[in-house]
């Protein structure tokens, strides 16, 4: 692992996928290069000093603070465990064992495993699809309404905002129905990170977030009226991976409750360096957070002007997204998302976040400089230029790919039979299949496109069929 570590760097790969800091540069730019040094000297425990995570009177105490001040909240929690312990632990605290939980149907896999381990019954809220792009948009107010109105013994109501691809839900309006019920509110925020920031940043101008031009930067979870939005701060910000927040916006939460949950699901031992690299995001985000921003902006707003004049390129735009994840489809010139991902990595050394169909989602985040937006779009340039062709990625359905309609054959034997275990493309990490459902030929010929294109599916048994109820 080392040695593959050591080469990646090596190659001054630029990213467009998480982490936010996207390398050293940033800790560097903002006199933080000595934590890069000698890291394993700061890998310690819980000795004197330094505090414990799990009962914060002093240094961790301090950084909870930190970030309760930056997002405004009532409380905030530091996780070392990624947001999907925040999101579980958050799920376990709102909804009773054996209770209802209305979730949307695009959620993490995190949320399915907290039904598992609370014996918590489902209710879907179903996304609208967008039509000129296929996939999960927005879950809608009235949606929520709806589902409420049927299932008035369910105890909390969770989402995606933005989801991956960064659409974001009407958070205001849902917290306004979600509280009319006297229910409570979970935004599953791990990609939006930074969409207070925005805001908080605009309003130092005087004028809330317009200063900033940002109208379609919408509105994040603690200012939109949740009770619980776990962030990962790592995916957009610069802290180290696995390293989030769980922000209490209301008094409707047992804090005491949901803390011994944390304790059940983190680990005993937390990272210091974990803990130490959301001190030093809190820091930069306090010292140079109105430059960042500043920046981050102009870099958006001139890659989105120069993109849409790349011809064949097509990138999504619209009120309700956060801009920060750019949604490019090229198939105009013959490349599918999985074949623009091989073409920028392979020719360019660009590395993106997600590919789905046509769409590639290149992710930018806090540490992504104008060089970077310089470089991915004289590539989409260059590969817009090519003349139009037929391009398949790898693992394709073709001659090269022996024995996958074999294997399309045992998979149609288990259509109607009922899912038992989650099963996962990753990323996104959202189920194709959850547990409980009637597997269907829609659903089978999804995940036959993705084990075409190469993707990562999760859940499936040894002999790549789907775990069902036999008989």
């Amino acid at each position: 692992m080392e040695d593959f570590l050591l080469k990646h760097a090596g190659k001054k790969p630029v990213s467009f996928h998480m982490p936010g800091h996207k390398g050293s540069a940033l800790y560097k730019r903002f006199d933080h290069e000595e934590f890069l040094k000698d890291f394993l000297d700061y890998d310690v425990t819980e000795i004197e000093g330094a505090d414990n995570l799990f009962q914060r009177e002093g240094i961790i105490a301090d950084l909870a603070e930190k970030y309760r001040r930056l997002y405004g909240v009532q409380a905030s929690i530091p996780l070392i465990n990624g947001t999907s312990c925040g999101l579980i632990a958050a799920i376990l605290t709102a909804v009773p064992r054996g209770g209802k939980l209305i979730l949307a149907r695009n959620c993490h896999k995190s949320v399915f495993n907290a039904l598992t381990l609370g014996g918590i019954q489902p209710v879907y809220a179903r996304p609208v699809l967008s039509s000129s792009w296929g996939i999960s948009a927005e879950v809608a107010p009235e949606e929520i309404e709806r589902l409420l109105t049927d299932h008035p013994d369910a105890s909390a109501v969770i989402l995606p905002s933005p989801n991956y691809y960064g659409i974001c839900s009407d958070i205001p309006g849902i917290a306004e129905v979600v509280r009319r019920f006297g229910k409570i509110l979970i935004v599953d925020q791990a990609h939006g990170a930074h969409l207070e920031f925005f805001h908080h940043f605009g309003a130092a101008y005087g004028v809330e977030y317009a200063a900033l031009k940002n109208p379609h930067i919408p509105l994040n979870g603690e200012r939109a009226g949740a009770d619980i939005v776990v962030n990962s701060i790592h995916k957009t910000l610069g802290s180290m991976t696995q390293s989030a927040l769980l922000n209490l916006c209301s008094d409707r939460i047992d804090q005491e409750q949901l803390e011994e949950w944390l304790q059940m699901l983190e680990s005993t031992s937390p990272s210091y360096i974990l803990m130490a690299s959301l001190d030093i995001n809190a820091r930069i985000l306090e010292d140079h957070g109105l430059l960042l921003f500043q920046e981050w902006q102009e870099n958006l707003d001139w890659f989105y002007s120069q993109a849409r004049e790349v011809s064949g390129l097509r990138i999504m735009e619209a009120p309700g997204l956060d801009r920060t994840k750019l949604n490019l489809d090229m198939s105009d010139r013959g490349y599918t998302g999985r074949a623009l991902e091989e073409a920028l990595i392979e020719r360019y050394g660009i590395y993106p976040e997600l590919n789905t169909g046509n769409i590639l989602m290149a992710m930018t985040g806090i540490g992504n400089t104008r060089e970077d937006y310089g470089r991915l779009l004289e590539a989409l340039r260059e590969l817009a230029e090519r003349e139009k062709k037929p391009s398949f990625p790898k693992n394709s359905a073709d001659s090269r790919n022996l024995g996958m309609e074999d294997r399309f054959a045992g998979l149609l034997t288990q259509e109607g039979k009922t899912c038992l275990r989650s099963v996962i493309p990753y990323p996104p990490g959202i189920p194709l299949i959850c547990p409980g459902e009637v597997v269907s030929r829609i659903q089978l010929e999804e995940l036959m496109d993705c084990l075409r294109n190469g993707e990562k599916v999760l859940g499936l048994t040894n002999q790549g069929l789907i775990k069902v109820v036999e008989g």
